[in-house]
């Protein structure tokens, strides 16, 4: 259903349904998705809000209201570590999170996040742990050797889950791409009135959504979402020769065009907005839309994304060679347990049970 409802407010040749049972399932998918923020400030710029069932609205108000008031103070945070990072006289891009929002959905409160992304030069990333660390972000999360950020947490009073900020020095692994972030540092700007706070460029911005997007295999309509409007606010200042030019100079090619294909793939009215010059078909589909099919494509589709992204054999065969056998960081953080009193034996053993089980379930039905 937010499928549906998606098209639906970025094409305008659609019209709100009025079936209630539509709105009771796509508000479930919406709050399941996290994007309830999103779709409130889309229906309420368009001025079609009121074309929607009461309790439909009132539920994403609410959530809205709850998102706003958490991307409010996350905002107040990262306005105080800009300012340090600013004073200390580190050069830092903010990404994504509440800037973005501001930026390319017109409100702070119009895309909801929950912590704080930093882009900082390589060099300066020990410069950078000492500012947040000062600031009371003193828990840090075991660093996994393959990825390219650390992440630090400080409790909030009255919240479950500590705000985190990941301090980033790149956006791509390196062991799978030959993908250079300078040319991001050279073409950002001055933010605001700071010397030291920058933001990315417009084309760059979209380099990192649809690679963030790729990264987490468009597994929630929030990266279908960032993607479709950037597409919607850039258009035709979008350069997607240059970017497929880039992305095959940064071996990172097959990541933008699989991933650009699955969202104009998904949102047709989007080759109205901007024309995309390659399209990759999906190679695992369920064209029948038989239910007893959907696990196994799912399963295939997501191998396909695992091990045939990449520009080049050597990249994919580092990637198949991590997967087989990951480090004890890698395992935890797939598996979502705490593993210190774990070997590495057993969470490697309770990985391949947790595989092997969901591989089970897609085969299942066949």
């Amino acid at each position: 259903m937010i499928n549906q409802l998606i098209k639906m407010l970025y094409d305008p040749d659609c019209s709100l349904t009025v079936d209630e049972e539509f709105y009771r399932q796509a508000i479930e998918e919406i709050e399941a998705s996290a994007v309830s923020s999103q779709i409130y400030h889309l229906l309420k710029e368009q001025g079609r809000l009121e074309e929607t069932p009461l309790f439909f609205r009132d539920r994403l108000k609410n959530n809205y209201n709850e998102a706003l008031h958490l991307n409010l103070f996350i905002k107040n945070q990262s306005d105080r570590i800009l300012q340090r990072f600013e004073t200390d006289r580190i050069k830092v891009i903010p990404l994504k999170g509440v800037y973005f929002a501001e930026k390319y959905f017109g409100h702070i409160g119009a895309r909801g996040t929950s912590d704080i992304d930093l882009l900082v030069r390589k060099e300066d990333v020990e410069r950078a742990v000492y500012c947040v660390k000062a600031l009371g972000f003193h828990i840090e999360q075991e660093q996994i050797p393959s990825h390219f950020h650390l992440c630090f947490s400080k409790r909030i009073p009255g919240a479950i889950i500590p705000l985190t900020v990941e301090i980033h020095w790149n956006i791509v692994k390196e062991t799978t791409s030959n993908f250079k972030i300078e040319p991001f540092w050279n073409n950002a700007v001055p933010y605001k009135q700071y010397g030291y706070v920058m933001a990315l460029s417009d084309y760059h911005t979209f380099y990192m959504i649809c690679m963030h997007g790729w990264r987490h295999n468009l597994e929630s309509a929030k990266y279908f979402i960032d993607i479709i409007q950037l597409i919607y606010i850039l258009k035709d200042s979008l350069n997607y020769d240059l970017l497929y030019q880039d992305a095959s100079a940064h071996k990172t090619r097959k990541r933008l065009v699989r991933t650009l294909s699955i969202v104009y793939e998904s949102y047709p009215m989007l080759d109205n907005m901007k024309e995309i010059p390659i399209k990759r078909k999906r190679m695992f589909q369920n064209k029948n839309n038989r239910l007893h099919l959907k696990k196994i494509t799912k399963y295939l589709d997501f191998m396909d994304y695992q091990f045939l992204s990449y520009d080049n054999l050597q990249h994919s065969l580092r990637e198949v060679s991590n997967w087989i056998l990951p480090g004890k960081t890698e395992i935890l953080a797939q598996i979502n347990i705490a593993g210190k009193e774990h070997s590495y034996l057993m969470s490697y053993l309770y990985l391949c049970k947790t595989r092997f089980i969901k591989a089970l379930k897609a085969f299942h039905h066949l």
